[in-house]
């Protein structure tokens, strides 16, 4: 009789009944643990009609029931066992669910509840170490809302244990270090954000492989990047197909990434259930052959330990005897292996970063394989900087059709009123398409600095908590460098209308995506002249020259001022204007390079900002023009119009002649 297994199912914790505000935490007076203990007090006592109903079925016989068309079956739910003849109807009842913990019990109801500590890069990499099976296969999960950016910051540390294949046609598959043969595979979640359709999210693939090489780095220039999949768990895009494979693959599978990317609604979705009749391989799990001292004395401390509570009974059994388990090992990652079912209990599913509080194992297969969730690493502390009631909307939970906004010269772009997208002069007219679930707000550059810096009085949500304002910085300035003129000119470069190559065009479209972590992201767009973008740079200003030196060496002093030339100097500089001087141009910029359109990002501490090159959401994703929305009103029939005009003439002359 246990109060619930050793682990929560929903987020993993060690079950506990000590600290109420740690997961796994279990409260022994809450009405589902008393129904699942089966110690739930019974409200209202019998009556005495129940008392007399019972007493009269004893008297009486079975066999003449029946004769007299009484149901027996039905009489025997009420009758005492000790009524021969009459034998109850056992209905087969499921096997009671356990109970969640507190904590994901009001997660799952109520939506509230605190986030974990968020475990590092080595602890998770310490974890995969432990693993029991001589197969293992890590599944990185990235978010398609800001992809790239929810890539492990240490992701060459794990690449070190499981290298990616290069392109050398040489290169093995896979390699075993120390006994056990680790590979890793690229699963990018919530696809159905980026396409409406599966299709056009599958001509993206070579795209988001060369955005994930970019990623990379140094380590993604040689490696194939075959090994990406682009999966909806929502619309259940290729989950079958990963399905089968994590049953061909058996072994471990660990799914790894950061927080809030979907991990765990892609376990329930992946998971291979039942599947129990398969008969299981003998190598798959790594079996001492000959058990040491400790593990007979063990052993046989179970065995007795079992034998005396079977003969104690389940009502003898004090409370402490429950909740104890000597198998546990306090200095093990990974939680003990649950019961295999066909049908086993689910990772709760949360909006809340880090509601996987440890690893959850789910057997498959009859000792074929496990699958592994892990707690999410730390994706952003961008949610501290916004209020309480605001911070569920930075989660993007379903695709986005956004509005075109134009930015033009001395205008900004507000995403919740913290986050500013400023053009730097001279800019050309701008497009932008926030694919954020936080509201836009397009307006003046003066305007936008005082609602960024919540000085200003104007009218406009800021959804960041006090004090963010003064905390802005300069996040980084980022060109529009990627030629997007094909995609965007329409009739006049493709092949079956106009054919024009792009090099005869007299402008370019230049486009790049403005990455927010964990939110979305921010397509921009402008159209700039070909000349002008090709056009030599002007060169920059010197720096101002110091003072000469004298003939010693030592500099000139500064001209000392009168009293009042210095009250002159303060009065005059409140009334000059405070003009903000642009940011440096970025150390990328070469002086050959073309001169790119820039845009400056400012944000809570310069941070959670990135970029990449763009994915045409916009054209992916813009409303449908329909043939009834291009219908316009019909004109007027002109049949007969010049007779019924010149008859109006001759009778206006007649009536004239008249008077």
């Amino acid at each position: 009789m246990e109060v619930a297994g050793a682990t929560c199912t929903g987020c993993g914790a060690l079950s506990q009944f000590s600290f109420p505000d740690q997961p796994g935490y279990y409260d022994l007076n809450r009405k589902a643990i008393l129904k699942y203990l089966g110690v739930e007090q019974q409200h209202g006592s019998t009556r005495e009609e129940d008392k007399i109903y019972e007493d009269a079925l004893k008297n009486l016989d079975a066999e003449e029931l029946k004769k007299q068309g009484v149901d027996v079956e039905a009489l025997g739910l009420g009758m005492p066992p000790a009524a021969e003849g009459i034998r109850p109807s056992t209905a087969t009842t499921k096997p009671q669910k356990a109970p969640l913990c507190d904590r994901c019990h009001y997660l799952l109801h109520n939506h509230t509840g605190k986030s974990i500590y968020h475990p590092t890069i080595d602890s998770i990499r310490d974890t995969l170490m432990e693993s029991p099976y001589k197969y293992n296969h890590v599944y990185h999960v990235l978010d398609a809302a800001d992809f790239p950016m929810s890539i492990l910051p240490g992701i060459h540390q794990l690449l070190d244990l499981m290298p990616l294949r290069s392109k050398n046609r040489r290169s093995r598959a896979g390699r075993f270090y120390h006994g056990r043969k680790t590979e890793m595979s690229f699963i990018i979640t919530r696809s159905d954000l980026l396409a409406p359709t599966k299709p056009q999210v599958d001509r993206l693939l070579p795209y988001l492989q060369e955005v994930l090489r970019d990623a990379l780095g140094r380590s993604g220039r040689d490696v194939r990047l075959g090994n990406i999949r682009c999966v909806s768990a929502k619309r259940s895009w290729w989950t079958k197909e990963l399905k089968e494979d994590i049953w061909k693959r058996g072994g471990a599978g660990w799914m790894v990434g950061k927080v809030n990317v979907g991990k765990s609604q892609l376990f329930e979705a992946v998971f291979p259930k039942g599947r129990m009749d398969w008969n299981p391989s003998k190598h798959q799990i790594s079996v001492a052959m000959y058990a040491n001292a400790a593990d007979d004395v063990a052993a046989s401390k179970q065995e007795k330990e079992e034998s005396i509570a079977g003969a104690q009974g389940d009502e003898n059994v004090q409370e402490s005897d429950l909740f104890e388990d000597d198998g546990l090992d306090s200095f093990s990652l990974l939680p003990p292996a649950p019961k295999e079912t066909n049908y086993p209990e689910m990772p709760l599913v949360s909006d809340l970063p880090g509601t996987t509080a440890s690893p959850i194992r789910v057997p498959f297969g009859n000792g074929r394989g496990e699958l592994i969730d892990l707690p999410g690493l730390e994706r952003t502390g961008l949610e501290h900087y916004v209020k309480e009631e605001h911070r569920q909307s930075l989660v993007m939970k379903s695709r986005i059709v956004p509005e075109q906004l134009v930015i033009k010269p001395s205008q900004s772009l507000l995403l919740g009123g913290f986050i500013r997208i400023t053009p730097r002069e001279p800019a050309p007219i701008m497009l932008s398409y926030a694919f954020t679930p936080i509201k836009p707000h397009l307006t003046g550059t003066e305007k936008a600095m005082g609602i960024q810096e919540q000085t200003s009085e104007v009218n406009v949500e800021n959804i960041a908590v006090p004090g963010t304002g003064e905390k802005t910085k300069h996040a980084g300035s980022f060109q529009l460098k990627w030629d997007v003129t094909k995609q965007r000119t329409g009739p006049l470069t493709r092949k079956d209308a106009v054919g024009l190559q792009v090099d005869r065009l007299p402008y370019r479209v230049l486009s790049t995506d403005i990455l927010i972590e964990g939110v979305g992201w921010v397509e921009i767009t402008a159209q700039v002249r070909t000349k002008d973008l090709f056009r030599s740079k002007p060169p920059q200003p010197d720096a101002p020259t110091p003072a000469p030196a004298e003939e010693g060496g030592q500099p000139q002093p500064e001209k000392q001022l009168s009293a009042l030339e210095r009250l002159e100097a303060l009065a005059e500089d409140p009334k000059k204007k405070k003009t903000a001087t642009p940011p440096p141009i970025p150390d990328e910029a070469e002086p050959g390079e073309p001169n790119w359109p820039v845009v400056d990002v400012y944000s809570p501490e310069g941070k959670f900002v990135g970029c990449r090159r763009p994915l045409n959401g916009w054209m992916l994703n813009k409303p449908k023009v329909t043939a009834e929305q291009k219908r316009k009103r019909p004109r007027k029939s002109m049949k007969g119009m010049k007779k019924l005009e010149k008859k109006r003439r001759r009778e206006a002359a007649g009536s004239g002649g008249f008077a």
